[in-house]
This record gives structure tokens, sequence and C-alpha cells, in this order.
């Protein structure tokens, strides 16, 4: 039996019969469509979605880039078992999706996005909004996705939507290779009619499974682990997608390993539990970073391991480190010569519990954690209760915390908020965490919000953002005011970009073209401060306003905000000048100029030469570092790969 559908009405329908199952739960996969109409679609899949209505939800968006943004903190807050379509029409509304798109597979986070491409009989050509090659005629704006995305398809007849929609969703749904996937839909084919199998439109079930470790090497890890003395675990994102956070407690607990986390793994061990170090690397915290430095055996579970969670390879800095990685993503497991356990993170961390037996940390270490994890906390409290004037950003930060319940949420990205977040927001809740720093895209925070509101309305949503990053994307305030969500923005005023402003000042340029200030006489911008009226944005857009200048002023706000039925934005300036300071023994990589005429540039350039031969080219035992000349120190260039440990040999 076949049914008669256009190329949009048979994409939607499919999209609504599919389902997931997770330990025995089943669930609808897609949320809905987002979706910004143009003539690129608006008579194919836009059609088709107002055919269906309500019964698969269509969300209009202000910024294709913000309707990927929402559809990624949703699917993040879901833990990756729900995710979001997202549409545009060709050309720039196609282009803008872009950075979301990558924002996504950096994060692997699932989110479909559909765009409409150029008629594919071409006697249009070249259409409105169309890109040409006089090279190629099928190129169209639509490659550009072919770099960011983890599928990729050009629908150019409506029959091949039965071949590659199942690719769709295996990619969406895989626990290593989701990320974002994209459809081209040209707007001829859109519209074309085919007779559908009906059972291409029976209600599917796509089963998450959880693969299991090779047993071999789940032996060659446990015995790597016992024989450490100052192991550590590093937690990334894993933990969470895999629901692993108890298992890795109960991990820790049993064996006495300290934990560090990443960003994505943040919330792993609750802030105030004896074995937690907190952030890792670059951003994190004293804690960890001294546990890092000293460690014999990192065990990764779930991470990807960035330069600011390795601080450029400079973290872990005893020479006979060695790696255990747990990870589903066979890539990231064999990093660093480690003994790859690929396989979901709950289920081999389960496997890894039993094999290790008996084995625990010393009685001195434990203790040593412990005061760390101590000692950590008081830093946070000094943090929270400078009493500058204008306030810190730890400051707000420490009152935005104990205005939230442990439930609650906090969303940003980029800038320095994630990096003082990582250090400070002492997480009590395994969700409660949802800063995106895959990316560290500018311009996520409001959308983002927004999509962790969809995802846990029960939750109250707070979204910290600098001004820059508001300044490029505050649209999507007017959708949650559309859509009746209430979420609570803080903007947070420092008159430019403070964080870039730093490693401008690590590498000597001292601020430049990090300031919002009106050009001067000189031709630079070193005129006056610029004065950005935050609450009439906010107010323009639908939402509450109100500006805050103390303390006391904030503390009042956020109580008045979580009384709100409705989106409140708070506005309050810190100083530019002002940062949380960093805890790392630890180093990052940020290229300095080889020559310059600018002092401060020469003097940072010869820091930058000090501090580079603690990079390690791999964290392998025995393996060479890097030298001024760009050549390894001939002695450690000769090092035996058995100086590594065994098995290592031929890991490296």
């Amino acid at each position: 039996m076949s049914i008669r559908l256009t190329t949009g009405q048979a994409l939607v329908r499919y999209l609504m019969n599919q389902r997931i199952e997770f330990d025995g739960r089943e669930e609808p996969f897609f949320a809905g469509m987002w979706g910004i109409f143009g003539h690129g679609n608006i008579g194919g899949v836009a059609e088709a979605l107002q055919e269906v209505g309500p019964a698969f939800p269509y969300y209009l968006g202000r910024n294709e880039q913000a309707m990927v943004h929402a559809a990624v903190a949703f699917a993040k807050l879901k833990n990756r078992r729900q995710a979001f379509a997202c549409l545009t029409s060709i050309g720039p509304g196609a282009t803008n999706m872009v950075t979301g798109a990558a924002t996504a597979t950096v994060n692997r986070l699932p989110v479909l996005l559909v765009s409409g491409d150029t008629f594919t009989e071409r006697l249009q050509d070249p259409v409105l909004q169309q890109i040409t090659s006089e090279h190629a005629g099928d190129v169209t704006a639509n490659d550009t996705f072919r770099s960011v995305v983890r599928y990729w398809d050009r629908i150019t007849r409506p029959e091949q939507l039965i071949p590659s929609l199942p690719e769709v969703m295996r990619t969406l749904t895989s626990p290593a290779d989701t990320g974002a996937v994209f459809l081209g839909l040209p707007q001829d084919v859109q519209t074309f009619a085919f007779d559908f199998p009906e059972e291409m439109f029976q209600p599917r079930v796509w089963h998450i499974p959880r693969p299991r470790p090779d047993r071999a090497l789940l032996e060659e890890a446990g015995a790597w682990i016992r024989a450490s003395r100052r192991p550590i675990i590093v937690a990334g994102g894993g933990v969470r997608y895999s629901q692993a956070t108890e298992t890795v407690r109960l991990l820790a607990e049993r064996t006495g390993i300290p934990v560090a986390e990443t960003h994505a793994g943040k919330g792993t061990l609750s802030y105030d539990h004896p074995l937690s170090l907190g952030g890792a690397g670059v951003a994190g915290t004293r804690a960890a970073n001294v546990i890092a430095e000293s460690a014999d055996l990192v065990i990764g579970i779930g991470t990807r391991y960035t330069d600011f969670t390795t601080a450029s390879k400079t973290a872990f800095q005893n020479p006979a480190v060695r790696f255990v990685n747990i990870n589903v993503f066979e890539h990231d497991a064999y990093k660093h010569a480690a003994v790859p356990l690929v396989g979901d993170a709950r289920a081999t961390v389960e496997e890894l519990t039993e094999v290790l037996g008996g084995f625990e940390t010393s009685p001195e270490y434990r203790a040593e954690v412990e005061r760390l994890n101590l000692d950590w906390n008081t830093e946070v409290e000094r943090l929270y209760s400078l009493g500058r004037d204008p306030i810190s950003q730890g400051e707000i930060i420490g009152l935005v915390e104990a205005s939230a319940d442990p439930q609650d949420v906090v969303v940003t990205s980029a800038g320095s908020l994630p990096g003082d977040l990582l250090k400070l927001w002492r997480s009590r809740d395994p969700l409660s965490y949802q800063v995106e720093y895959g990316y560290s895209v500018m311009g996520y925070e409001v959308a983002g919000g927004l999509g962790a509101k969809l995802a846990a309305p029960d939750r109250e949503v707070y979204v910290m953002v600098g001004d820059a990053s508001f300044l490029m994307m505050n649209s999507e305030i007017a959708t949650a005011v559309q859509e009746g969500l209430k979420v609570i923005i803080i903007i947070i005023d420092n008159v430019g970009f403070s964080s870039v402003g730093r490693v401008s000042e690590q590498v000597g340029s001292e601020g430049f073209g990090c300031h919002y200030r009106a050009r001067g006489e000189s031709g630079l911008y070193d005129g006056e401060p610029l004065s950005v009226d935050f609450g009439a944005i906010c107010r323009g857009l639908g939402a509450s306003a109100i500006h805050v200048e103390s303390r006391e002023e904030l503390a009042a706000a956020l109580q008045q905000a979580r009384a709100a039925t409705t989106t409140t934005c708070i506005t309050v300036n810190t100083d530019w000048d002002e940062r949380v300071p960093g805890y790392a023994s630890c180093w990052w990589d940020m290229a300095t100029a080889q020559v310059a005429t600018i002092p401060a540039v020469t003097e940072a350039r010869r820091e930058y030469e000090r501090e580079k031969p603690r990079e390690r080219y791999l964290m392998v035992p025995g393996h060479p570092h890097w030298s001024p000349d760009g050549h390894a120190p001939e002695a450690e260039a000769n090092s035996s790969p058995a100086t590594a440990g065994p098995s290592t040999a031929n890991r490296a």
C-alpha cells in the first residue's frame, strides 16, 4: 500500500513517528520544528507543518542561528533523548544556521537542520539568494554545511527520502556519531508528490544501546589503576549523557579516586562531596589542578580532552602519567596512548568497578583531596563576598546561585562567564549547569536559555550573559514572550570584551580593540565608554527590565524575577579590569608574535617561550616536549617507548 504525499509532507509525517527507547523508557524523539519561512520552504515543508498543526509543534524563531542554539540547549538538558528540527529558507536563512550546526556537532548534541535549496530543474537560475559557480552547476550555499555536520544530504527526488531519513535517524540517535544533521530540500522538490510506502510512516523505535568495552582491555585498565598511587577521574559530558553520575560517584567512593569535571561533566559530583575537585584545566579550581599536576593515572570518562581541560597539555606534569579512557566514541578513547575502553560510560564504569575489586587509594591521598575541596569552598565564599564597587562578577555569580534552588538551571556560553562559573558555581544537581563551552559561541545564551526552559519548564532558568554576547543576539527574548516562557536574564555590562581582553594582555596587546569606546582623536577606540540602555532593548522585546547597582539591589531584583511569571532582564555594571583570578599551575597556549615593535608583545613572547617547553606533544611517559627552536631535545627524542610502561609502546 502507498500514500501520495509531497516531499515536505512525507518528511514531517516521518519525523512525527520516530521514537527512541533507552533503558526501557520509550518517548517521541522530536519535540517539534523551529522555523522561519521564506520562498525556499513556504510551499513545501511549511505547508506540511500547517496541515498537521499542533500534532507536530511549530515554533517561530527570530534568528536562524538562535533557533539552532535553542535546539542545542534543549537536547543538552534532555540528555540527547529528544531533539528539535530547524527549518529555513535558502541562502542567508540557511547559512545563518552554520554556526549553530557547528555548535551542535562540537558538543555532540542532536539537531536536524532542514533548508530550502535552488530549483533542481535549473530553468530559473539564478534564483533569488542563489550562489552560482562557473565550475559546478550543483553547488549552492548549502554545501557550506558539509564540514560542520555529521551527516549531509541533498534530496533531489522525493523517493530519496526513503533511504535518507533512516540515515538521519541513525546519526541523530547514535551515542557516538550524533551532532548536527543537514538535509537540503530544493524548493521545487519539496512540493513534488510521490507514492510513498505506507510502512515508512509507521512508528519506529530506535533503541539507544549501551555498548560494553573489550574484556581484555578492561583487565589491563584495572591493572594500570591498581598500580597507581595518585589517580584522578576527569568527568566529561559522556557521564551525563549516559546517565552515569551515580555510577561514577560509587566508583569514586569505593576507590577514593577524586573527580575533576569539564564544563559538560560539571555536576557529576555535588560540589561538597569530599572527592569533588571541581573544574579541570585552565579555567578550573586550585584543587583540581594541584591533583592533576602530580597525577600518575588519569581516567577520562566521556571527555574529548580539549585544550582547556588539558591546559594545552600542561595540566598533567607527572612524567610517568598514564591514561585510561572510557568513551563511546573510539576517536576519543584512544587519545594520549590510553588503554581505550570503547563503550557506554555507565556500563563501562560498572564493569571497571567490579574489576578493581578492593582497590583503594591511600588515606593520606583521600585526606589531601578532602582538604583541597574544603579550601576551595572557602575561596569561593571569599570571592562571593568581596564587597567591591562596582560589584564583581564573582559576587554576581554568588548572588544568582544563592537565589536559585538546587534543581534550577544556569545557562551561559562565551567570554569570561564560563570559566568563572566552572570555578565558582556550586552544582547540587547533575542538570543544573548547562554551559556551552565546546564551541564557546557568542550569542548562544538567550536562545540557549529558551531551549533549556522548553526542556525543563518546571525549573527556573537563569541566563548569565555579557554585554557583548547580548548585543550579538538577543532577539529570542521576543520568542520567549511569544511562547509564554519565563527566563531570568542577567546582563553583565563591563563595556567590552573583558575575556578576550585578558588574552590580549597575555600576548602583550594590552586590550587593543576589546573596549566599547567611541573612536577618539587618536583614531583608536580610546574615547568615552559607550552607554547602552540594555533595559530599553529588553522592554522593547516584551520583557520586564530592572537595573541594579549594588549587592542589595541585585538580591532584591533576583527575588522579584523569581516571583514573576514572565521573562525578566536584570542589568548590572561591573569593572572591565576586574576578573576572577586563575588558579592553574598549568598554562593555555596563546600564540604570541615572534617579532613586534610593541615592547609588551616582545616581553609576552619571552614569557611564551619560557612556558612553551612544558607543553607535551602527547601526554605519554617518556614522550619529548617542545623546544623553542621547534625540535625535541635529543635525549628525550631518543627515549625508548618501553619507558612508558606496560602496553603503551604499541599505542604511542
